[in-house]
C-alpha cells in the first residue's frame, strides 16, 4: 500500500479513469478532476465502495483559478498533495490547410495551458514540503510530426519540453520528481474528438484503432513511476502497442 495523495485531471474516462482506479487499489488517495460531474461521481462511488479513498471536483484545466481551487480542496480534504497527474487532453486533429483555428486554440488551451496551470497550482505546496511528483501525459506524437497531427504533435512536444525544463530547473533539495508518459495508440475516447471526415477515413485506412493497448497499460506505467523510492526519478516512459511502428 502506498500512502500518497494524487490529483488526476481528465479522470472521467480513458487513462485518467483507469489510473484513478489502479492507484486507489494500491492505497493511494485520489482527487478526481474533469468537467463531467456525473462520471466523476460514479467513479468516486466505485472507488469508495471498493475500499479506496477518493473525492472529486469539477474542473476545467484551461482555468488557472479552477486548478488552484482543485489543489486547495485536495489540501483541505486530505492534507497534502504528493502527486499531480496532468492527464487532461484533447485531439481534434485536422489538416492544417483546413484552417481549423478554433480547434488549434482548444488544443493549445487544454494540452499546454492545462499542464502549465496544474504545475503552477501544485508547485508551491510541493516546494513547501520539499516533496512531490508531477506526471505529465504526452504522446508518441510529441516525438515526431506528420499530417494531420501537426498541431496535436506541437502541443505534445511542448509538454515534453515543459516537463524536462521543469526537471532541470527544480533544485535537488526540493526533492520533486517529474515524469513524462508518452502513450502510443490507446483504446480511449480521445479519437471521439476527431470530427474531420478526411482524418477519420485516414485513421480507418491505417488501421491504428485495431492496434491499441488499454488504458490499464498506461495506468501500470504511472503506478510504476510513483512506486519508485524518492531518490529514484523515472523521467520518460514511451509505451506503444507492440504492433505500432510510429
Amino acid at each position: 500500500m502506498i500512502d500518497k495523495v494524487a490529483i488526476i485531471t481528465g479522470a472521467s474516462s480513458g487513462i485518467g479513469h483507469a489510473t484513478a482506479t489502479m492507484l486507489a487499489k494500491n492505497g493511494i488517495t485520489v482527487m478526481l478532476a474533469a468537467r463531467r460531474e456525473d462520471r466523476l461521481q460514479q467513479l468516486r462511488d466505485e472507488i469508495v465502495n471498493n475500499g479506496g479513498k477518493a473525492s472529486y471536483k469539477v474542473t476545467d484545466v484551461t482555468s488557472y483559478d479552477q486548478m488552484k481551487e482543485l489543489v486547495d480542496k485536495t489540501l483541505h480534504h486530505f492534507g497534502k498533495v504528493d502527486v499531480l497527474i496532468n492527464n487532461a487532453g484533447i485531439m481534434p486533429i485536422s489538416y492544417m490547410r483546413k484552417l481549423k483555428v478554433d480547434d488549434w486554440n482548444r488544443m493549445i488551451d487544454v494540452n499546454i495551458k492545462g499542464v502549465l496551470h496544474g504545475i503552477a497550482a501544485v508547485l508551491p505546496t510541493m516546494q513547501e514540503r520539499n516533496e512531490g511528483h508531477i506526471i505529465n501525459i504526452s504522446s508518441v506524437a510529441g516525438y515526431e510530426v506528420y499530417p494531420p497531427r501537426v498541431l496535436y504533435s506541437a502541443t505534445k512536444h511542448a509538454v515534453r519540453i515543459i516537463t524536462e525544463g521543469l526537471r532541470k530547473e527544480l533544485l535537488p533539495e526540493e526533492n520533486i520528481r517529474t515524469t513524462l508518459i508518452s502513450p502510443g495508440s490507446v483504446d480511449t475516447e480521445l479519437v471521439d474528438s476527431v470530427k474531420d471526415e478526411d482524418v477519420l477515413n485516414m485513421i480507418r485506412e491505417e488501421g491504428s484503432l485495431d492496434r491499441t493497448i488499454s488504458s490499464d497499460d498506461i495506468a501500470n506505467a504511472i503506478l510504476y513511476a510513483i512506486r519508485q523510492p524518492s531518490a529514484v526519478s523515472v523521467n520518460d516512459i514511451i509505451i506503444r502497442p507492440t504492433a505500432q511502428r510510429r
